[in-house]
């Protein structure tokens, strides 16, 4: 049975057999806001872009590689000291399935609208954490998003396995005026991998900001 993460909890990345788990899938499922129109006769939709990222961090506390959308202005980009977005880490150790702008406008399809594929026996050995975090693209903040659930799973992009965490992001009071979430990291401990759920909405309003602030403050 999958796990509901709860802010600050940590979990070992063992299957039920007590295999290590290596190859598994990060994904975020969110639906557009809906409101009703005049006199409730008819509906409007606003399309919500939250974009899925992940940045990794060597052993010497430095910022690694990256995985972010390739929309984002480069230009912005540099002010941070960060490069342009990409969908694939060097090691290839991580694939990102690309940019959903929109998310669900016809309500929940149960599928994820972005995710991150991971191969832990693919990611450089320098690498020791694996931040992955949320940015709204657009100007509402996740109390305003009707849900928004980030999961781990076996499987691929369109074949879940087997489901193993899960932890919801939206429609509570707490993310009002938050536009951006630290959601976890994967780290290494003794030689293992394991992930730790950080659940620690911002107020930034760009994705530079996040990564700055996970260097500065969560590494």
């Amino acid at each position: 049975m999958a796990i509901n993460l709860i802010k600050g909890q940590k979990i070992d990345l063992r299957k039920s057999s007590g295999e290590s788990l290596t190859n598994f899938c990060v994904g975020v499922n969110w639906g557009a806001i809906e409101t009703k129109g005049f006199l409730g006769l008819s509906k409007n939709v606003v399309e919500v872009d939250l974009d899925l990222s992940c940045v990794l961090i060597d052993d010497q506390n430095k910022l690694h590689d990256h995985l972010y959308s390739p929309l984002y202005k480069l230009e912005v980009l540099q002010q941070f000291g960060l490069s342009k977005g990409k969908l694939l880490s060097v090691d290839g150790a991580l694939k990102h399935t690309g940019d959903d702008l929109a998310g669900d406008t016809g309500g929940d399809d149960g599928l994820d609208n972005e995710i991150i594929t991971v191969d832990l026996s693919k990611v450089d050995a320098k690498v020791n954490q694996i931040f992955f975090f949320l940015n709204n693209a657009g100007k509402e903040d996740f109390s305003q998003i009707p849900y928004a659930k980030i999961r781990m799973y076996e499987g691929t992009p369109t074949n879940v396995v087997s489901e193993f965490a899960s932890y919801n992001v939206s429609a509570d009071s707490q993310y009002v005026n938050r536009r951006s979430i630290i959601m976890g990291k994967l780290y290494k401990h003794n030689g293992e991998w394991k992930f730790s759920a950080i659940g620690d909405p911002t107020t930034d309003t760009f994705l530079g900001q996040t990564i700055q602030k996970i260097v500065q403050s969560y590494v």
